[in-house]
């Protein structure tokens, strides 16, 4: 017999309210009933929907790892609910830590630290070094906080594919694998984590995210480096890492000059997604005007706006039977850093 699609119980909570609105009680109870027993709870958070377990129980873990297909080598970054949370899930909390938290929690950073006893192998990938954060999302770090558990939430989907973004995103694409899906809204930020490693001197950034090296250069006040060319050896200490990362199922390439490559494309008889921020563009409007297969995206010309809406537009191309989705090339500046990441790794075959 089929195991059940998970229930989906629908939590707002407006950024303004400081206490749990009506009806937020119950589906809380219910999430940590099924995190108490070891169970999956799919979490809003401000950037992607989490896949949640508790990060001290193995066998809760090893669950995440089966439902998502996901690699073992691939560490996990661990939720808490405030600075005391991480602390006593690292074997000491270095100050650019201490900084970071003080300054940017609840947020969209995660800091890597020394890995504390209580963390399992299989959070950390064996490595000694752990992924923390304080999300920004009122009803996961009450979550969180009731129950106790800190919890163990990669992305809510299947490995190498599309973060979600929303409760109908999580059950596309994880349907009956898990137990649960707390609806807290479409997330505000759309794209995963900023990830520092506080352990290195400078810190470094692991993987960019909606936290530019800016915010966390003045949250602790020195330099902050990017990434190494190449990966260190040993176990990642920060997901994020593979070549191949958040693609969708349609073939997605970057094209610098995209006009081109779509009018190559549409000559070839391909259905096409366009993403452009180029709508004023008169080839793009002459293309627009006579493809009929093709469909064009507006997106946005700033970083941030263009990462929040990323993830739902591909999602929503997925849908259409498309046989390839052209973004435009985006800047080669810092601002656009974690949206060229994402997509560079969509975009990997």
């Amino acid at each position: 017999m089929a195991r059940p699609l998970p229930p989906i119980l629908r939590c707002p909570w407006p950024v303004a309210a400081v206490d749990p609105p009506p009806g937020v009680a119950e589906p809380l109870a219910r999430a940590i009933e099924v995190l108490k027993r070891g169970g999956l709870v799919a979490i809003p958070t401000e950037t992607v929907y989490g896949l949640a377990a508790d990060a001290l129980d193995e066998e809760a873990v090893a669950a995440i790892f089966r439902a998502k297909g996901r690699p073992s080598s691939n560490p996990l970054i661990v939720h808490v609910a405030d600075v005391a949370m991480a602390r006593g899930l690292a074997a000491s909390w270095p100050a650019a830590a201490e900084a970071v938290a003080a300054r940017l929690w609840p947020g969209p950073v995660t800091v890597v630290v020394p890995r504390g006893p209580r963390i399992p192998d299989s959070v950390t990938a064996g490595g000694d070094t752990v992924a923390l954060r304080c999300p920004d999302h009122p009803l996961t770090r009450r979550l969180i906080a009731e129950s106790g558990i800190p919890l163990a939430a990669p992305s809510a989907n299947r490995s190498e594919a599309v973060s979600p973004t929303t409760a109908h995103h999580v059950l596309e694409g994880l349907g009956n694998r898990i137990d649960l899906i707390l609806d807290g809204g479409p997330c505000t930020q759309g794209i995963e984590s900023t990830v520092v490693d506080c352990t290195t001197t400078p810190p470094r950034i692991l993987r960019p995210g909606p936290l530019s090296r800016a915010a966390l250069e003045a949250a602790v006040g020195g330099p902050v480096a990017w990434p190494d060319a190449a990966p260190a050896a040993g176990p990642a200490r920060s997901p994020g890492q593979l070549a191949r990362h958040y693609a969708p199922r349609t073939p997605l390439e970057l094209a610098r000059d995209s006009a081109g490559r779509v009018a190559t494309l549409v000559g070839e008889g391909k259905r096409l997604g366009w993403l452009t921020s180029r709508t004023d563009d008169p080839e793009v409007r002459r293309l627009a005007a006579t493809s009929r297969d093709l469909l064009i995206v507006p997106m946005p010309e700033r970083a941030d706006a263009f990462a929040a809406r990323l993830y739902a537009t591909l999602h929503a191309l997925d849908q259409r039977q498309l046989d390839r989705i052209v973004v435009d090339e985006p800047p080669d500046t810092e601002a656009w850093r974690a949206v060229r990441d994402r997509l560079h790794r969509a975009a990997t075959r």
